[in-house]
């Protein structure tokens, strides 16, 4: 039975697959999540509900999915040799204006992921155990190169420092994050931190 499942899920070219996705960031942006129905994805994407659950199990799963496709880059960060340039990099790989249309879906999503279980273990499952997962990997390469020391407890908090910088920067400044922005805030506030 599972092979079958398997085989049913892979119809869906990874083409098709991206059209989905942006298909349901589309909606996101439209109405919203609590508005956003698996009709409204059908329809707007010329699928059956079925295929639709069969493939993703539910809204939450396809939302969670859908960001994760729209995020730039892959999951691997190159080693640039410094824990400055490796933070950059991953600052770098979304121009400002796709931060810009990444903070204001996310401002969207923030309550919607609050206050429902679903949504918020996909997100977790598919976008913060990611992104901590890249996290990890550029602090331990800073640890073994002797950049930073292990037992820094800053580095439990780089993520929240992060992700605190790109989502306070609209509502204390009324500006989106951009580039210049978050790499000024890297080199200001996260890697005096990190080497404390």
């Amino acid at each position: 039975m599972t092979e079958v499942a398997t085989a049913r899920r892979s119809r869906i070219t990874p083409e098709r697959e991206a059209e989905l996705y942006e298909a349901v960031l589309d909606l996101l942006r439209e109405v919203g999540y609590d508005a956003l129905t698996m009709d409204a994805v059908a329809a707007r994407t010329k699928s059956s509900k079925a295929t639709l659950y069969r493939q993703w199990g539910g809204k939450a799963e396809l939302v969670a999915k859908a960001v994760r496709h729209n995020k730039p880059g892959s999951l691997e960060v190159a080693d640039t040799g410094s824990l400055r340039g490796d933070l950059h990099a991953l600052t770098l790989r979304s121009d400002d204006c796709e931060m810009e249309a990444n903070s204001a879906l996310m401002r969207g999503l923030a309550m919607a992921i609050h206050s429902n279980e679903d949504l918020l273990r996909a997100f977790k499952e598919h976008l913060v155990e990611p992104e901590m997962a890249e996290f990890r990997a550029v602090l331990q390469r800073a640890i073994d190169r002797g950049e930073i020391r292990a037992d820094n407890p800053a580095i439990g908090f780089i993520v929240h420092m992060m992700i605190g910088a790109f989502a306070a920067r609209g509502m204390i400044d009324e500006q989106p994050p951009t580039q210049a922005f978050l790499t000024s805030y890297i080199d200001a506030v996260v890697l005096p931190a990190l080497r404390a």
